[in-house]
């Protein structure tokens, strides 16, 4: 029981730390735009930090590892594919938002799509990012039940209301301040786990006589597998909230294409590590449930150690939480409560909204959480919701004229009940949901297209303008 308190006080005192943080920079959130944008311009190096903390949280670094715990190293293409996607998104995407300007991606597709896409990409982003909540929220319980030896529902509800409260106090600029520190954490915990890890089982030698070679295979989880990951991972990337939201809070186009470089170079060995700890739990724990492959080995160190992992997964949960509610809150304030309730721009109104909404965002995902299992899969419907909305990132980007702005729309509603019920019904025919969450707009927009250049002149121009 003392080791549990040893953890506990410096995971408590972790916690000052970030109390301290957004206690120092609270100034900044005394208005809407302060609490969504952080007041000012960062460096680039901290946005990519920003940015490579909020795609690892919890479920990606416990996912990883149950991955790993059945397949092997091939699980960390899972990340991988996110530094992929931030190296395309540099080279193509990151300067073209910078110079929109708009801090939502609703406001950015809207630009070319007009007002229903608006409304409609909205939608999915929200359901998306509580759906990574979710699964972030049932990694954070699988922790504290290992932690405290408590019911798993309790501690997914303790982790759920600790995350969101941490969140409404803060604003943006302490997000991005201690996802800094959160980033660094995160990193140094997957490296302890993995020195411990293979010390125990006798080093990277007998890691590799006690494991099948299947479990060094690149592909060993399957291409197709590898290739959903990729288009999951990279679609995510191009229209994701909280990534728009970070890289117009950087002073130029060129420091927005930086940031997502630095935010690839921290991923890679990251994904390593997380598949790399999950193949010693097979060694270490070869009865366990998959998803405590990372949760038992932290919790079978000295306590010390245990509570540097303790606090490096504390950040995963609270650095992407932070990124997730605070996405979403921006979201309804900017496409649902102002242009319907604070026509009049009040911004007293506008902060409060968003502390309530913030709030909502961090408090509704706990219900579902409780009954999430296959942690990995659900953080990959979520990253597939997204990819339906790179799709139309990259048209208006590099084709604008293609499709309609009716069909941008129906892209979008039809792909959120199309995904999420062939992830449902269980991917039929051993096609992912990623592939039906990237075909739904490409097919739409193409009939779009078709229909728009079957039509006359005039009825074409009344059409676009539609």
């Amino acid at each position: 029981m003392s080791s549990v308190w040893v953890v506990l006080v410096m995971v408590a005192g972790y916690m000052a730390l970030l109390a301290g943080i957004s206690y120092v920079v609270r100034r900044s959130s005394k208005t809407a735009e302060g609490f969504t944008n952080g007041g000012k311009s960062f460096p680039a190096f901290l946005i990519g930090f920003l940015l490579m903390s909020e795609f690892i949280g919890t479920s990606a670094t416990i996912g990883t590892a149950q991955a790993a715990y059945k397949v092997g190293i091939s699980a960390a293409w899972n990340v991988v594919a996110l530094a992929i996607g931030f190296v395309l998104f540099g080279l193509f995407i990151a300067k073209r938002f910078r110079k929109l300007g708009h801090n939502t991606i609703s406001g950015a597709l809207a630009h070319t799509y007009g007002d229903g896409t608006r409304l409609a990409t909205s939608v999915l982003m929200t359901v998306a990012l509580l759906i990574v909540a979710v699964a972030i929220y049932a990694a954070g319980g699988a922790i504290l039940h290992e932690l405290l030896d408590i019911s798993q529902s309790w501690a997914t509800v303790i982790i759920g209301v600790l995350a969101t409260l941490y969140v409404v106090i803060g604003g943006m600029r302490s997000v991005v301040y201690t996802n800094v520190l959160h980033a660094l954490l995160k990193l140094g915990t997957v490296a302890l786990l993995v020195f411990v890890g293979l010390h125990r089982v006798g080093g990277l030698d007998q890691l590799s006589r006690k494991l099948p070679a299947t479990a060094f295979s690149l592909d060993g989880v399957g291409w197709a597998q590898i290739v959903a990951w990729l288009i999951a991972g990279i679609g995510a990337i191009f229209a994701t909230q909280y990534v728009v939201q970070a890289v117009v809070n950087v002073d130029s186009p060129q420091r927005a294409q930086q940031a997502s470089f630095y935010s690839a170079l921290l991923l890679i060995p990251f994904g390593i590590l997380a598949a790399v700890v999950g193949m010693c739990s097979t060694i270490l724990y070869p009865k366990i449930k998959s998803i405590d492959a990372l949760p038992a080995l932290a919790v079978d160190m000295d306590p010390v150690a245990t509570g540097f992992v303790m606090c490096g997964l504390t950040g995963a949960i609270l650095g992407s939480i932070a990124a997730l509610i605070l996405g979403t809150s921006t979201l309804m304030m900017r496409d649902f409560y102002r242009p319907y309730f604070n026509r009049s721009g009040d911004d007293r109104k506008d902060l409060v909204f968003l502390r309530i909404a913030t709030f909502a965002a961090g408090v509704i995902p706990i219900l579902l959480a409780l009954y999430a299992s296959d942690i990995l899969s659900v953080t990959f419907l979520a990253k597939s919701l997204r990819a339906s909305l790179a799709v139309l990132v990259v048209l208006m980007f590099f084709k604008p004229s293609y499709g309609s702005k009716k069909a941008a729309m129906w892209s979008i509603i039809l792909a959120v009940p199309a995904t999420i019920g062939w992830f449902l019904a269980g991917d039929p025919f051993g096609v992912d949901n990623a592939y039906i969450a990237v075909a739904t707009p490409l097919v739409v927009m193409t009939i779009g297209h078709l229909v728009r250049g079957s039509q006359p002149e005039a009825a074409r121009a009344h059409a676009t303008e539609a």
